[in-house]
């Protein structure tokens, strides 16, 4: 794995160089498919931008002809409708450009968002390790949001602006020299002044998102952990955290801001001074008769036109800058390795053999502890055994590696007699159940919630699996049946009803290797019944791991394996193990028995 790059921030610009711009060219790739119909709206763009440029020529000869002067049309009425017959052939042409390129985008966009989904689902668990979820959702919706905002508006108006500056410029200097020369002169110095506006606005409102973002980190973290607030009674404490921090978002925005104030206050004395400038100009021109009256206003809407697309240049220019930024972003999620599955998937279920020799392992994110020190398991197909010991001695490690979350560092573990590396994905994975200690269901319904293990199973082996579970008897209770819905996390259910409800996913699913966590840890003794019924149903001629706090629960299994600070101390059934004077499971079974 790549070491981790700094994550942009979600304005962060990127200067318009070579390389930066490669990588809105990668983005670009996702319109091609649609090339035909982004090339008829740049067309359609084309004529639009054109079309309106003819607006100031024939609204100054408006004025020539009203003073009597010579034109292909003599009559004014005739040239009004000129103009009306303009406006309204660029309305047409630039409805069918904004329709057209939001046609792009959005289909564009749509193959982006489900690429990245595609390849974030994709992603091995040690990228996630990396990774805060708030970030990881940013890319595929602020992130894609503002390319898509750059496909179909920014670049429709920097194809726009460039065509009506170099077209209009042109038309000046064809028509009117002396006086398009004068005006050029002043744009130097204009340009000089925005661009060290510029810098100091974009580095205030790159601080204002800094600060937006550590606000926003407050309000995520304080909604995940909602139950943790209100437990401690921390409301108060948390709003005042959270208006401390929009405080200083306040504070530099309003710096921002009067920088923003003084820059517009100066682009528009400028530019209306400039207007009054070259306006005097004409007018000496005038007088002189070096240029009618009509041309002097055609030069003026010229004028306007080109300082308008200078003007939005600019803008275009940092929303260019920022559509970098989330290309990269998005692209680095697109450009990491998926998890590796060697072998073909193959519709064959596994005996259920596995076996850990010699393993040592530790997490890419923590690579100098070591979770795991020479683990050596044996598990025959349909036994039953336990990992036990204290928090953090490396049980829920093991089973991460056995369903292939991780690559191990040493040793080798083999499922069948076949290398983990060696197995598909799919196959692997669609062979192991497992029912957690914490559960958490999508927000569906009941239904949805169990199929999930088994997306074209039929009603009846719902119920069936339901029914195994213990679930059915509360669940025929609801209304609704398996259309109940469950809320976001499972959280309209109790906490036996989730796990029974994992416990029937798991039985449809109908693994060959099941992997229980602690499974009754949590729940009351009339809950624990029912759910310790439902998983010795699910145990029957299952190869079972149970990874065991409460020692109660596993004194059934065939052997268990005694862990501790990432090693196998000891190894037997409980009967043995329970009698070994000072033995590490006997002291831990006198712990809990005297509690």
């Amino acid at each position: 794995m790549a070491k981790k790059k700094k994550a942009l921030e979600e304005h962060e610009k990127r200067k318009l160089n070579k390389k930066n711009l490669s990588k809105l060219i990668g983005i670009f790739n996702f319109v091609l498919p649609y090339k035909g119909i982004f090339i008829v709206g740049l067309i359609f763009l084309l004529f639009s931008s054109l079309t309106l440029l003819a607006f100031p020529y024939v609204a100054g000869k408006l004025i020539d002809v009203a003073q009597g002067k010579k034109w292909m049309f003599s009559n004014i009425n005739t040239i009004a409708l000129v103009l009306i017959g303009i406006l309204f052939v660029q309305s047409v042409f630039s409805f069918f450009r904004v329709w057209l390129f939001a046609l792009v985008s959005e289909r564009s966009m749509r193959d982006i968002r489900l690429s990245l989904y595609s390849r974030l689902v994709n992603l091995p668990m040690s990228f996630f390790d990396k990774r805060r979820t708030g970030e990881l959702i940013s890319r595929i919706t602020s992130d894609v949001s503002l390319l898509q905002d750059t496909f179909s508006v920014t670049l429709a108006e920097l194809f726009r602006q460039i065509i009506t500056l170099l077209a209009g410029t042109v038309f000046l200097f064809v028509t009117t020299p002396r006086l398009t020369l004068f005006m050029l002169a002043t744009f130097p110095v204009l340009v000089i002044i925005a661009m060290v506006f510029g810098k100091f606005i974009r580095k205030l409102s790159k601080e204002t998102q800094d600060e937006l973002a550590a606000a926003n980190v407050i309000v995520e973290e304080t909604l995940q952990s909602i139950s943790t607030v209100k437990s401690f009674a921390g409301e108060a404490y948390e709003a005042a955290r959270y208006g401390k921090g929009l405080n200083k978002v306040v504070k530099v925005a309003l710096k921002a801001a009067g920088f923003r104030g003084a820059f517009i206050s100066f682009i528009i004395f400028a530019l209306f001074g400039g207007i009054v400038a070259v306006m005097w100009y004409g007018a000496m021109m005038v007088s002189t008769g070096a240029m009618s009256i009509g041309d002097l206003v055609s030069f003026v809407l010229y004028t306007t036109f080109i300082g308008g697309s200078i003007a939005g240049l600019g803008d275009i220019y940092g929303q260019v800058q920022k559509a970098i930024g989330s290309s990269e972003r998005v692209l680095e999620i697109l450009d990491e390795s998926p998890e590796e599955s060697l072998a073909d998937y193959q519709e064959v279920s596994i005996k259920g053999n596995v076996s850990f020799s010699d393993v040592s392992f530790n997490y890419p994110t923590r690579p100098e502890a070591d979770v795991l020190k020479h683990i050596n398991i044996s598990i025959q197909s349909g036994e039953k055994i336990a990992l036990a010991g204290h928090s953090g001695a490396g049980k829920s490690t093991i089973i991460q590696l056995l369903m292939k979350f991780y690559t191990i560092n040493f040793g080798e573990i083999t499922i069948d007699d076949k290398p983990i590396q060696n197995w598909n994905l799919k196959q692997l994975r669609s062979n192991i159940g497992i029912v957690p200690q914490e559960v958490l269901l999508f927000g569906g319904s009941i239904r949805e919630n169990i199929a999930y293990a088994k997306p074209e199973a039929t009603e009846q082996e719902i119920i069936e699996a339901a029914k195994k579970a213990n679930a059915w008897q509360f669940i025929g209770k609801f209304p609704e049946g398996l259309d109940t819905l469950v809320g976001e996390r499972g959280i309209k259910l109790s906490g036996g009803q989730r796990q029974r409800i994992a416990i029937a996913r798991a039985i449809l699913k109908n693994p060959s290797i099941l992997i229980l966590d602690e499974a009754t840890s949590s729940l009351d003794a009339e809950s624990e019944a029912l759910v310790q019924e439902a998983l010795d149903e699910l145990m029957k001629n299952r190869t079972t791991i149970v990874i065991a706090h409460r020692l109660a629960t596993i004194r059934k299994v065939d052997r268990i394996y005694v862990m501790k600070d990432g090693e196998i101390v000891e190894e037997g059934s409980h009967d043995d193990l329970a009698v070994q004077k000072g033995g590490f499971y006997a002291n831990l079974v006198k712990l809990q028995f005297a509690e």
